[in-house]
């Protein structure tokens, strides 16, 4: 260009083109650089698909909507502590699997940072004092204190928490249990009906049919699944802590992880084993909601919920669910250590 200025080339007015031409680039489009879908490093074959998971919405049957955000959050804690006053009864309702209201929900914002569990806190404890101080109230902070708990169990245990043996070591709890019940099993079979809800367990099936398809559920389903897994088919805890990170949309690690290391047995604490069937007439005993994500089971009698495969052949036919064709038959467990408990469990795991 210096060149050509030197013998008196016009250069200039075609520097000056091409950068009005630039500018008028840049003018146009200014966020060009922002990446669309099809960028994205898992974009593939499938980017239609996940372009439409992206943009097709809430589940109809989802407990919520759960928009994303600090205002939907915000919104969610008012509603639960202030307008709708659900918090002074969350004790007697915390256990339930169907509906928007039987818990506060605020795990998929606490984890995902859109409101501080500091803020929730505050809302209950200025409710507390304007209106009533409960059970309810004071059980709610509790479980946000699980939270705060195993923040600092990761940070006490470190990379264990991801081990087979868990914070026991082989030497310890994961000794005792690898003598008494046998190894850790892959079992992919078991894996497999326990992902898609078709283990035969109608509890442990509707509650991973909700996770499958709105990436929640309950902490009383998640206790449930969790002991069918690790504790009945006797698979590598792992696996499920590994699904529900992939899964949940509220996965926090420390509280997902730190439950399932608890779930296992491998803490060297008391090993909650639960009786499915027990759970299922205990908090679903009308079958409302496994038939809700069930249909298959939506004629089966209350008394036969928890346990389709022993309803008579004759009621099988009436109801139009035989079992072994239209619902499976319960998945073939191992041989298991017996353990105690069944009742109780840890918390702020999610659900809550």
């Amino acid at each position: 260009v210096a060149a050509a200025a030197a013998k008196g080339v016009v250069a200039a007015p075609a520097a000056a083109a091409a950068t009005a031409t630039t500018a008028a680039v840049v003018t146009t489009n200014p966020f060009e650089f922002e990446p669309s879908l099809k960028d994205l490093p898992f974009a593939g074959a499938d980017a239609e698909e996940l372009a439409a998971v992206a943009t097709r919405g809430p589940h109809p049957q989802s407990v919520l909507p759960f928009d994303g955000g600090e205002t939907a959050a915000l919104a969610r804690v008012r509603y639960y502590v202030w307008e709708s006053e659900r918090i002074a009864t969350y004790f007697d309702t915390r256990n339930g699997m169907l509906g928007g209201d039987y818990s506060s929900k605020l795990s998929p914002w606490l984890a995902l940072g859109c409101v501080s569990p500091r803020h929730v806190a505050n809302e209950v404890r200025k409710f507390e004092r304007q209106r009533v101080e409960n059970k309810s109230t004071y059980w709610l902070i509790f479980e946000l204190t699980w939270r705060d708990f195993y923040k600092f169990f990761a940070i006490k245990h470190g990379d264990a928490i991801f081990f087979s043996d868990g914070t026991t070591g082989a030497a310890g709890r994961g000794g005792k249990w690898n003598a008494l019940a046998g190894a850790w099993r892959t079992d992919p079979p078991a894996v497999a009906a326990w992902k898609a809800g078709k283990t035969g367990y109608p509890l442990v099936d509707a509650n991973m049919r909700e996770l499958a398809a709105t990436g929640f559920m309950s902490n009383r389903g998640r206790q449930n699944v969790a002991s069918w897994l690790a504790l009945d088919a006797g698979v590598d805890w792992r696996l499920g802590a590994e699904y529900f990170e992939q899964q949940c949309i509220d996965y926090d690690c420390s509280s997902n992880w730190g439950n399932w290391v608890a779930a296992a047995g491998m803490t060297g604490g008391r090993v909650n084993k639960f009786n499915i069937a027990k759970q299922t007439k205990d908090y679903d005993p009308q079958g409302e909601y496994i038939k809700a994500w069930l249909p298959e089971l939506k004629n089966v009698p209350a008394q036969y919920i928890a346990e389709p495969s022993h309803m008579p052949r004759a009621v099988m036919e009436q109801v139009k669910c035989v079992i072994g064709v239209d619902y499976p038959v319960p998945y073939r467990l191992p041989p298991r250590q017996a353990y105690g408990g069944g009742g109780g469990g840890g918390g702020g795991g999610g659900g809550d």
